[in-house]
């Protein structure tokens, strides 16, 4: 992922790993500002399991980011 400034080593594993497995979310977040996509990076920060993240992300689209 290398959008406005995010590169792959700056998205956190678990998010990382949640949007490869769902194209859609990845194309949002791809199609994102830095400043959206960096502050769904900050929000991850607060996810404790990979239920929790990849419920996250397949609702991305519906967050309001």
């Amino acid at each position: 992922m290398d959008n406005n400034g995010i590169k792959q080593g700056d998205v956190p594993m678990g998010l990382g790993m949640a949007l490869a497995e769902n194209l859609d979310a990845l194309n949002y977040f791809a199609s994102l500002s830095h400043e959206k996509q960096q502050r769904i990076i900050d929000h991850t920060h607060q996810i404790r399991s990979k239920q929790e993240m990849h419920s996250f992300v397949s609702h991305l689209k519906d967050s309001g980011y």
